[in-house]
């Protein structure tokens, strides 16, 4: 069976690229990186219970704390405030890790190489997200031809991103229809307890729900009045 390696934080979008590659008839090998983010071990949680469920038996842990001694991001550095959600926000918030997408893709590759993968598959959004850099579809087609060179010539290492051009509604609807257990991921990037609603992850999510008109499983503290819910 053909192999890759899904990167899988717990949330929402990569549940839902883990159901897709499934589906496609993957042999999926799970991978999961903590970098010393406030929600991490909830985060850790949330990726074990979605492998059971999918009976993903190859799976991956990775700590690279270093992210988090270098800093520059609110969800690292608790001296920082984690912004509420602004949904029309112009620029980069305070909660991107600086090339955290680049640093996960190195040891993705590392892995994918070393077990045979042929690709991997990242569940990152650009039309509907924060707007962080390293989420952009050109970043994934450079770094992709950044692995081909940096590789054995033997390696052929492929970056599928199926959700990259989906708003939040339609990733929502498409992980109900892989038959996603959302109960299971967690998105909120403030609290591990209850999700707080109100940071831009939570925001975002309680907004492809609300559009998709299903209703997110998981309890919140508070959810924005801007949202109509």
């Amino acid at each position: 069976m053909r192999r890759v390696v899904v990167l899988m934080s717990g949330g929402l979008d990569s549940a839902t690229t883990a159901a897709i590659a499934k589906s496609l008839g993957y042999d999926v090998a799970a991978l999961h990186i903590t970098y010393g983010q406030r929600t991490e071990e909830r985060e850790k949680k949330a990726f074990n219970d979605l492998c059971d469920y999918f009976q993903f038996s190859q799976r991956l842990i990775v700590s690279i704390d270093h992210l988090k001694s270098i800093g520059g991001s609110s969800l690292l550095d608790t001296a920082m405030e984690v912004e509420k959600a602004e949904l029309n926000r112009k620029g980069i918030p305070s909660t991107y890790v600086p090339f955290r997408n680049g640093n996960l893709l190195a040891i993705a590759t590392s892995w994918a190489e070393v077990i045979g993968a042929e690709a991997i598959f990242v569940g990152a959004v650009e039309a509907d997200s924060s707007g962080y850099p390293d989420c952009r579809s050109d970043f994934f087609y450079a770094y992709e031809k950044a692995i081909n060179f940096g590789t054995k010539p033997t390696t052929k290492i492929t970056i599928h991103t199926p959700l990259i051009n989906l708003t939040k509604r339609f990733v929502v609807r498409l992980g109900y229809n892989f038959g996603v257990p959302f109960e299971l991921t967690w998105s909120c990037y403030r609290e591990s307890e209850i999700a707080c609603g109100e940071c831009d992850s939570c925001a975002l999510r309680l907004r492809g729900f609300q559009q998709a008109g299903l209703v997110d499983p998981v309890p919140y503290i508070k959810v924005p009045d801007y949202l109509n819910i």
